[in-house]
């Protein structure tokens, strides 16, 4: 009896030779990768139609109670009150590095009102003068002032915003308060620069002395004076 050689057939899969495994860093960088872009569809997710309502957000206010600091006695009459709104154009760049890497550049438009008052407290007796017969009557006030900028936050918002690479990786795992801090800042800085140039002042103190005259007259006098030192 002659043997016979059998030959290993290629289709057999007991004849394949095992694939080669893939190294350890790169099923590693895989995951990085997904983790990372499943993170990023997280916070993007609610721009694509039909799935806002898969990944939805409850909102659970658990303020506490809110405190009373202080009271203060304010005397001065609000004469006044002006509404400004600025679109903020405020661009951050890296020494070195691109925009598309290291940057932002944010577009926000704040709105918010100042007002004008002008201050009683300050008032002397000799700043308040009146004849025998008490029917006219002199005051010098000081000139009215202009109030903090108060934004208003039904009506500021972000138009847009663009980050580098390594800003929206960042902004992945943490908030930036900083961002929104710096352009409010601003908007408010502008805004009360406009209020510095405006009229409101002036328009404070006509209201102002409209409102002593309206209340002297109501008293008997016929004749009041109202400057502003």
């Amino acid at each position: 009896m002659t043997s016979t050689d059998v030959q290993p057939d290629p289709e057999d899969d007991r004849y394949r030779a095992p694939a080669p495994r893939a190294p350890r860093w790169r099923k590693a960088l895989i995951a990085v990768v997904a983790v990372l872009a499943l993170l990023f569809l997280g916070t993007r997710i609610h721009l694509l139609p039909g799935f806002g309502g898969l990944f939805g957000e409850e909102s659970h206010d658990r303020t506490g109670p809110t405190l009373l600091r202080s009271i203060q006695d304010l005397n001065r009459y609000e004469a006044a009150e002006g509404d400004f709104q600025v679109v903020v154009d405020l661009q951050k760049d890296a020494r070195f590095l691109p925009d598309a890497i290291r940057g932002t550049r944010t577009l926000y438009v704040g709105a918010g009102t100042v007002g004008s008052y002008v201050d009683f407290s300050g008032i002397g007796k000799d700043d308040v003068t009146t004849n025998a017969d008490r029917t006219s009557a002199t005051i010098r006030l000081p000139h009215a002032r202009l109030g903090k900028p108060a934004l208003d936050p039904d009506h500021s918002y972000t138009v847009d915003k663009q980050r580098g690479l390594l800003d929206r990786l960042g902004d992945l795992f943490s908030g930036n308060p900083d961002s929104e801090q710096a352009v409010t800042k601003l908007a408010a800085r502008h805004i009360e620069a406009a209020a510095k140039d405006s009229e409101l002042a002036k328009r404070a103190e006509t209201n102002t002395t409209a409102m002593l005259q309206g209340l002297l007259h109501s008293l008997g006098f016929t004749t009041v004076s109202v400057s502003y030192r």
